[in-house]
Formats: structure tokens, C-alpha cells, sequence
């Protein structure tokens, strides 16, 4: 995986809270430090996010993206 954006933190998916639309998505970065975003359901989906995964917050501008390998 090739990114644009500098500011990559790797951690462990830790919650994933669907709503009707979108689903908040909890990654844990460091004991007790975590990284939240509102991601929509077909991303959860696309990236088949489920809790324990590693996953990438990924920090461009205002926005945090989801990426996994």
C-alpha cells in the first residue's frame, strides 16, 4: 500500500459501531490511546473490518481514513 498522506498509524481495530449509514470505527494506536472516524457501512464492508484486525488510521487534512492491506 502507497499513500499520499504522511501521517499513517498502525494499530488494532478495537470497536466497530454500525449505524444506519455510517459506522464509527475505534482503533487502538497504543495502550489506551485510541483513533476514532465515522467511516460509511460500504467501507466497513469493502475492507470486511471486523474488531482485532489491524488497520491503518490514516490522517490527511481534517479527515481520518481506514486503510488495511
Amino acid at each position: 500500500m502507497k499513500l499520499s498522506a504522511r501521517n499513517t498509524l498502525s494499530g488494532i481495530v478495537r470497536q466497530v459501531q454500525p449505524g444506519a449509514v455510517n459506522a464509527e470505527v475505534v482503533i487502538e494506536i497504543a495502550p489506551s490511546i485510541n483513533i476514532v472516524s465515522v467511516i460509511t457501512l460500504d467501507a466497513v464492508k469493502s475492507l470486511k473490518l471486523k474488531v482485532g484486525d489491524r488497520a491503518y488510521a490514516v490522517i490527511k487534512a481534517s479527515s481520518v481514513m481506514i486503510a488495511v492491506d
